[in-house]
């Protein structure tokens, strides 16, 4: 099965202007309305790799590093970090920006994970992604880091609920 690069996939300083109705009492944009774009965008993404409807199935490691503001841009980086047999590691970054003349910074860092969809709605295979550079060679070996650490941590909590059921018998 050949692969894509990243490259082909990736949406590079997508913009969103903040207004009124993106701002919460204390002058600062949503969480949840920056989560909403970024799984907007990172959908959009996957579709873009995959050529399939996607589906998101988990939001990792999201963290928000610094609040936005009213008049502020906001500038959206998204790429696949790495594919397995149907599901596919988005990396997202969100920068906030008053102006060229001001510094930027960063306001969001997140990972999603989408699985591809086929006509019936099934998990379907999706073409590997070719990392080139690298810092797209070291995000796609931190991917998989993050997703054996998932796995681990299902394996556990399968295994304590396991125990505590066996515990009630």
């Amino acid at each position: 099965m050949i692969g894509k690069p990243v490259k082909s996939s990736r949406i590079d300083g997508h913009v969103h202007e903040i207004y009124p109705n993106d701002l919460n009492p204390n002058d600062t944009v949503f969480g949840g309305r920056i989560m909403e774009i970024a799984d907007m965008l990172g959908a959009a993404c996957a579709k873009l790799h995959t050529e399939c409807t996607c589906a998101t199935v988990i939001v990792d490691s999201m963290r928000f590093l610094s609040p936005a503001k009213r008049g502020e841009i906001l500038m959206f980086f998204v790429s696949i970090n790495r594919t397995w047999k149907t599901s596919m590691e988005i990396g997202v970054k969100v920068v906030a920006s008053a102006g060229a003349h001001k510094p930027s910074r960063k306001v969001l860092s997140a990972f999603f994970t989408f699985v591809a969809l086929n006509n019936l709605n099934k998990p379907t295979e999706v073409l590997p992604i070719i990392p080139e550079t690298d810092e797209e060679k070291r995000r796609y070996e931190e991917a998989d880091i993050r997703r054996q650490e998932r796995i681990r941590l299902a394996k556990a909590k399968e295994a304590a609920l396991k125990a505590k059921n066996n515990d009630k018998s």
